[in-house]
């Protein structure tokens, strides 16, 4: 009886430990997004810390490709920082002068291609993980993983359609961390769902005055 309750006592202390860092995560990817909106800086120093804890978390909870698709983002945030730090400062915060990177939309043959060659990848790599590993869930952990980061090179090259991927993404993650009792990390992925969509429309409204924009351009040219 003494050894049971010493080890109801141990996983009481080790959920209490993972919540603390779990919560500072948290507040760390809220903070990167309130900065990035602001195009400051340090919003590369937030996204570091916060994805360093979630490497630690994922791997303690065996999600382990939920863990090295951090360290992925790991290394994107010292890219992002870096890339950033090529810019002109203006006063305390960190502006980006980025007028030729215009928002593009892909056809939905090449989303398909995408799609399927990303799912292919998924699946070998959740084989892996399902007979070689103690990954919890392998396959919907691969398959997050995989598409997280093929949708990260989506942002990158400014595709208006990344942000129906991460819906669906963010979506399954939501089951994954409510299932491992990660139940904050549930809530911030709940409001990235809600984000994702606002982040489509904000796009979408960008997309079609780019491309007023160009076709008034066209128009005039012609009529020249």
């Amino acid at each position: 009886m003494m050894e049971l309750t010493e080890s109801f006592q141990q996983i009481i202390n080790e959920v209490g430990v993972m919540t603390f860092w779990e919560a500072i995560a948290v507040v760390l990817a809220i903070a990167y997004l309130a900065l990035a909106m602001r195009t400051n800086i340090w919003c590369w120093a937030a996204a570091f810390a916060s994805t360093a804890i979630y490497t630690v978390l994922f791997w303690k909870v065996s999600l382990l490709m939920e863990s090295l698709l951090n360290i992925y983002y790991m290394a994107m945030a010292v890219y992002g920082y870096w890339l950033w730090m090529q810019q002109p400062k203006d006063g305390k915060e960190h502006h980006i002068n980025d007028a030729g990177s215009p928002i593009i939309s892909w056809s939905l043959n090449t989303h398909v291609l995408l799609i399927t060659f990303t799912a292919v990848i998924s699946i070998i790599v959740g084989y892996v993980m399902a007979n070689f590993t103690q990954a919890s869930f392998p396959y919907l952990d691969s398959a997050t993983t995989c598409f997280a980061v093929m949708t990260t090179y989506l942002v990158a090259k400014k595709v208006l359609e990344n942000w129906f991927y991460w819906v669906v993404i963010n979506t399954l993650s939501i089951y994954l961390y409510f299932q491992k009792g990660l139940m904050l990390t549930t809530a911030l992925f709940v409001m990235y769902v809600v984000m994702a969509v606002v982040g489509y429309f904000m796009w979408r409204k960008a997309w079609l005055a780019e491309d007023q924009s160009r076709s008034s351009v066209t128009t005039a040219m012609r009529n020249a």
